[in-house]
């Protein structure tokens, strides 16, 4: 409850004690400020308190005021929920509800009976007389729903289906909303019993907003005797609902037969001319079917037991009918059966299959079986209007129910070599996949009991239904000829590995059944091979590991050798496998190798890094094979011949150079200039990465050839004829130019162009664009050192500066020889002296202990405290200048200058900032890449 409007008296006086001066607990002071002692006081069911201003009583009303006090606000909802937690004794506070408990709640339901009628009227008198047809309806979705809710909780339905609906009845938009309201409880069964007026009125508004399907979910659950049988079955059929009428005929009429037969007309026709139905009569004839034989209403509920046994034989007898009622002359035998077998055989034989699981120990059912098992063999095997699948699922059924222990069918084991021969037949290819699953089933199903094995594994190699002979292999434990299954199935072929594996690494199986796999995968290898080289590969890796050999010598196809060979080495073929544990000499992957060169060679390379175990001179020997130039220099400089694999580099260097000169003139693009970028920037890698482990003599030997052979075609050409390529050789050698910068001196590399003979006689403005280009990068290379530096060097000084010039912070506000704070000494001229070390000291006081040095012809402080703690007799390097001005206890300001403690933090943060700085870092990486 709010009473902060009351403004309670507390006791803060006297917890404080005001009238001592307060001295008390800082805990007790704490606690007057909400104290309120003799404030507060109750008496015959009534609260006193003591306010500022007057004095306020309180007291408890009763239910019946409460509830109405909420009615006065029109709080309608609040008040029924108030009156409902009075009924179920929830509710806190009751007063002036006396009595047992089912008392009290007839007092309350009386109660909220008035409410519920006061709102019903409230309802309609506040209803929206102007606006859309969708305001009012959301008036009433907002209301009604209360009162059917209570209504039905204090299950007064003669007051909701009386007085309620009477007055909602009177507005078309209230009684719709009150119809709607009604839904979600009949359908989850809370509202069974409907009167007939009502019932009629709803059925009416749903039709009126076409709502069949509402209409029927809405019958099936309603008691038959609040409905017109009549009206609702002419409703159902004009409608097709065909679910509300079988109910309304099993459970108004006890009738289960007559519904199934008007059925029927209708889904027959379509089913026997081949038409397929896609209206909603579709399983309605297993579910009731299957709901009669199991003893179950359709579609909710039970069947009664006293008819249990009537419907059954009812139900069996219609199914079996030769022809139905009122039959055309060209009607076939059995319609009845057939139109099921047509409309879904797999789930009308699951059907029959659970009702004969349910008849085991009745004797007239064990007739019905058999008499319907030869129907459905009477009108399936000899009528080919079937296909292999439904013909299958029949006979699957029949081996399933053979097969029990208890089993009392009886069937021509004649019937089995029929179906074999109709699914086997090699004279029909369609529906092959279908057919190999039938048999498949049936054999699962306990049906190979009625096969001779021998004639049915010829038969299903005949038909190439290789499951079928690897499920009678598998019988018969030969796993190695079940590889071949594998192998002649072009759906399951990739599956033999798997296989193989399994049977080779599972327990459970013979050494002589796993020798028999072992020896046909071997005799099937290159198959293997063929079909899969990455997975046999890693299948010889795991299994077959000490017959490496054997197995490449088996494969005469060298494509396939190559192949398994890249499975088997390669790690990056995605087999992860440890070279070491398989034991490969290094002849084998010299072939793989030399394989590669041959189908490959554009991946040697990249595959020799990732390879392990070559020899490298037998190696080279293969590369030099095949004329491989890039993978010789890659195996020269792994080798540590740098000066062999560069001589290789430059020879297909030149040669590419070569091609370039004898190009035509007037060829724009050609590959054989991208050739020659390639290789040149490849051999500058080379160089590159060899240049740090060699002497100045070693590296000239290095660039400046590579140098030469770049600049040789622009020396053939003249400034009258030039060359078509000129610019873009130009910008090679450029390149060539600013990698080698990095390893050769600048004069070095001037020298040697200027030494060179041809432009010794005047032909030195040839070479002016690479000259200028050399100087250019020089130049601009000592800009950029020079920027750098200075970047470093201002903001070391920026940082030192803040460090040295930073305040100086006391530990204390005393002088630590005299001990007294430093505002509060009286001599005005006296200073103040702080040091970087926080001890801060008077003027006189440091000057009493004589604490001065004289440097350089200046006075300078020192620490008393740092002084005197150093026992050798050595002064503290803590000392200050002399402060030009006065520090008051108002005012401390001086000029900034470096004394022997800031010299000190100087030097100490130069020693922390030591270190390279970025123009080192810029040489360092330009010594370790080319500027391009």
């Amino acid at each position: 409850v709010e009473i902060s409007e009351v403004q309670l008296v507390y006791n803060s006086s006297h917890f404080k004690s005001l009238a001592t001066g307060g001295n008390v607990s800082q805990a007790l002071a704490l606690v007057g400020e909400k104290a309120c002692y003799q404030s507060i006081s109750s008496y015959g069911g009534q609260i006193f308190y003591l306010g500022t201003k007057s004095v306020y009583v309180m007291m408890l009303r009763s239910w019946r005021e409460r509830v109405d006090h909420l009615l006065k606000q029109d709080c309608l909802t609040e008040a029924l929920a108030l009156a409902w937690s009075f009924h179920e004794g929830k509710a806190k506070a009751v007063v002036g509800l006396s009595g047992d408990a089912s008392k009290r709640k007839a007092i309350v339901a009386d109660r909220m009976v008035e409410i519920l009628l006061h709102y019903a009227d409230r309802a309609l008198k506040k209803c929206p007389d102007q606006g859309k047809i969708q305001v009012m309806e959301q008036h009433f979705q907002d209301m009604v729903p209360v009162i059917v809710d209570y209504c039905l909780l204090l299950q007064r339905k003669d007051l909701l289906f009386s007085q309620v609906y009477d007055k909602l009845n009177e507005n078309s938009v209230a009684k719709g909303v009150f119809l709607e309201c009604l839904e979600p409880y009949i359908l989850s069964d809370k509202l069974v019993g409907i009167t007939p007026q009502v019932m009629k009125d709803l059925i009416v508004h749903f039709q009126d907003k076409k709502l069949m399907e509402n209409v029927e979910a809405l019958i099936v659950h309603m008691d038959i005797t609040s409905l017109d049988i009549q009206q609702v079955i002419l409703m159902c059929w004009e409608n097709r609902l065909y679910d509300a009428m079988i109910y309304v005929y099993n459970r108004g009429m006890n009738e289960f037969i007559s519904p199934m037969e008007k059925l029927f007309r209708v889904i027959a026709p379509p089913l026997n001319a081949g038409k397929t139905l896609t209206e909603s009569p579709n399983p309605f004839n297993f579910l009731s079917s299957s709901c009669c034989l199991a003893g179950r209403a359709y579609p909710l509920g039970d069947i009664p037991e006293d008819l249990v046994p009537l419907v059954k034989n009812q139900v069996f007898e219609f199914l079996i009918r030769l022809h139905s009622t009122e039959a055309p002359p060209e009607e076939e035998i059995y319609p009845y059966i057939r139109t099921l077998l047509h409309f879904d055989t797999r789930e009308f034989l699951n059907v029959l299959a659970l009702t004969f699981e349910d008849f085991k120990n009745d004797k007239q059912a064990v007739e019905y079986q058999q008499r319907i098992v030869d129907i459905l063999l009477k009108v399936m095997v000899e009528n080919s209007d079937f296909t292999p699948s439904q013909v299958g699922c029949l006979f699957t059924f029949l081996a399933r129910q053979l097969a029990k222990p208890d089993n009392t069918l009886f069937v021509n084991r004649t019937l089995f070599d029929q179906v074999l021969e109709f699914l086997c037949s090699p004279d029909d290819d369609s529906r092959h996949s279908e057919r190999q699953q039938v048999l498949l089933e049936l054999l699962q199903a306990g049906g190979i009991v009625q096969f001779e094995e021998s004639r049915l594994i010829r038969m299903a190699e005949k038909a190439e239904f290789y499951q079928i002979c690897e499920f009678m292999y598998e019988q018969e434990h030969q796993y190695d000829r079940i590889i071949d299954c594998y192998l002649r199935d072009p759906l399951r072929e990739e599956e033999v590995f798997n296989y193989i594996h399994n049977i080779l690494s599972i327990p459970g199986y013979s050494v002589e059944e796993k020798q028999s796999v072992w020896q046909k995968a071997m005799d099937h290898i290159e198959e293997l091979v063929a079909l899969k080289p990455c997975k046999a590969a890693e299948l010889v890796a795991t299994h077959f590991s000490e017959q490496i050999e054997t197995v490449i010598k088996k494969l005469q196809n060298q494509v396939l050798l190559f192949k398994f060979l890249r499975s088997l080495l390669d790690p990056r073929e995605g087999i992860h496998v440890n070279q070491e544990s398989l034991q490969i000499s290094p002849c084998i992957i010299e072939q793989f190798i030399e394989l590669l060169c041959q189908f490959s060679p554009n991946h040697v390379i990249e595959t020799l890094q990732v390879l392990e175990c070559y020899r490298l001179e037998e190696t080279i020997q293969i590369t030099q094979k095949y004329q491989l130039c890039e993978v010789t220099a890659y195996l020269l400089e792994k080798k540590g011949d740098i000066h062999g694999a560069f001589l290789i580099m430059l020879k297909r260097l030149q040669s590419k150079l070569q091609e370039i000169i004898r190009q035509d003139k007037n060829t724009k693009e050609d590959p054989s200039l991208k050739d020659v970028e390639e290789t040149m920037v490849e051999t500058i890698a080379l160089c590159q990465r060899n240049s740090h482990n060699l002497n100045q003599q070693q590296r000239e030997a290095l660039w400046f050839p590579l140098l030469e052979a770049m600049m040789a075609p622009q020396k053939l050409s003249s400034s009258a004829s030039p060359h078509p390529h000129s610019e873009a050789l130009k910008s090679l050698t450029m390149q060539v130019l600013n990698s080698m910068a990095a390893f050769i001196a600048l004069p070095s590399i001037l020298q040697r162009i200027l030494q060179d003979p041809v432009y010794g006689k005047g032909k030195l403005g040839e070479i002016q664009g690479l000259i200028l280009g050399m100087l250019d990068t020089f130049n601009y290379e000592q800009v950029s050192r020079k920027n750098l530096l200075n970047q470093d060097l201002h903001w070391s000084l920026c940082n030192l500066r803040a460090s040295v010039t930073r305040g100086l912070n006391p530990k204390q506000d005393y002088c630590s020889i005299c001990l007294q704070q430093y505002k509060r000494r009286q001599e005005m001229a006296d200073e103040i002296i702080v040091f970087s070390c926080g001890h801060l000291y008077h003027s006189f006081c440091l000057q009493s202990k004589e604490c001065t040095i004289e440097i350089e012809g200046q006075t300078r402080w020192t620490c008393y405290k740092c002084s005197s703690s150093n026992k050798a007799g050595k002064l503290s390097e803590n000392s200050s200048e002399v402060k030009k001005g006065r520090i008051t206890p108002s005012q401390a300001t001086s000029e900034p200058v470096l004394d022997p403690q800031q010299i000190q933090a100087f030097d100490q943060l130069c020693h922390l900032y030591r270190g390279s700085s970025r123009v080192m870092f810029m040489w360092s990486s330009r010594c370790s890449s080319p500027y391009l």
